[in-house]
């Protein structure tokens, strides 16, 4: 089975997509500067095909080295990432660094297959009524968007790349991330039971963690016929607004309550609603749904009891 370097592997994606490769017989290495102090990949390490290397994916020399100690290198799968809007806005530099100059490195360098994590946030406020496709003009309003726009621009010239546009992910994972959107809102709605809501009717779309490793296993398998293009990735039944997904988590937590408050703004701007068809068309369907997403970190949260899985 073909080689796989991982970088940011450790992370709460690559914590799940990981054990995945492996299960499918894949070599992996995993390239983590380990910033969260996590552990979740402890329970790989009985794999003979796993490789941990502690590193950061911005050190050319330590990238130099990994492939040439590991040659051959099929594919990359750059999860190394300052993620968020005020993740990005606190560090900008490294934001910057790490979001694209990073991979910009390895693909003018190595040339390696690479399947490239976008967000869909680059689509901003969207069009109003109007489904985004891949064809969609991307606004990306925050410096994050504009890092993941930008470098999806630098691999798609460069060539030898499928690149994803993520809906907004949720679910459990080792490393676990309690400040994204579906994970924040359970976690308040079993916690706190309330929640306060700014911008209530903009809408969004969401994935299943495994169902982002998945796609990516997908893009693996079908590389030679997905190279070169763009794919949104989330679930085509669940486009929501912040009002619409506390009504899902309602129906599971019935003591949740919610309101809305002109008290903040979305630093994304993120209001859209988002087509799947393309991804959909290769074979790629999601398997986790929002309800049993949510079902899930109500299992899970009784674990969970304070708010240090974030990235901020």
């Amino acid at each position: 089975m073909p080689r796989v370097l991982v970088t940011g592997g450790a992370g709460y994606i690559g914590s799940v997509l990981v054990p995945m490769l492996l299960n499918a017989g894949h070599e992996v290495i995993v390239l983590d500067n380990f910033m969260y102090n996590q552990t979740s990949l402890l329970d790989c390490c009985h794999n003979k095909n796993l490789l941990i290397i502690r590193g950061d994916s911005r050190d050319e020399k330590r990238i130099e080295d990994t492939f040439k100690n590991y040659w051959p290198i099929r594919y990359v799968i750059p999860l190394a990432c300052i993620v968020g809007a005020p993740a990005c806005d606190k560090d900008p530099w490294s934001a910057r660094t790490t979001n694209l100059d990073a991979v910009r490195m390895i693909a003018d360098r190595w040339r390696p297959r690479i399947i490239f994590p976008n967000t869909n946030s680059g689509y901003g406020i969207g069009q109003e009524r109007n489904y985004c496709t891949e064809e969609s003009s991307l606004n990306p309003v925050s410096l994050y968007g504009k890092l993941k726009v930008e470098a999806e621009e630098v691999l798609l010239k460069n060539g030898n790349s499928v690149v994803l546009r993520l809906a907004t992910v949720f679910g459990i994972s080792p490393r676990m991330r309690l400040d994204l959107l579906v994970n924040d809102f359970v976690y308040r709605a079993v916690n706190d039971r309330y929640v306060v809501l700014f911008e209530g009717n903009f809408k969004r779309n969401y994935i299943h963690v495994r169902d982002v490793a998945r796609a990516f296993m997908h893009c693996m398998e079908n590389f030679k016929t997905m190279d070169g293009q763009v794919y949104n990735v989330g679930l085509s039944d669940a486009n929501l607004s912040k009002l619409e997904l506390c009504e899902e988590i309602k129906k599971q937590v019935p003591g949740f309550y919610f309101a809305e408050a002109k008290i903040g703004e979305d630093p994304d701007k993120r209001n859209y609603i988002v087509s799947n068809e393309k991804i959909e068309k290769t074979g790629f369907k999601p398997e986790v749904s929002l309800q049993e997403g949510i079902a899930e970190l109500i299992r899970g949260y009784p674990v969970i009891k304070n708010n240090h899985f974030s990235n901020i």
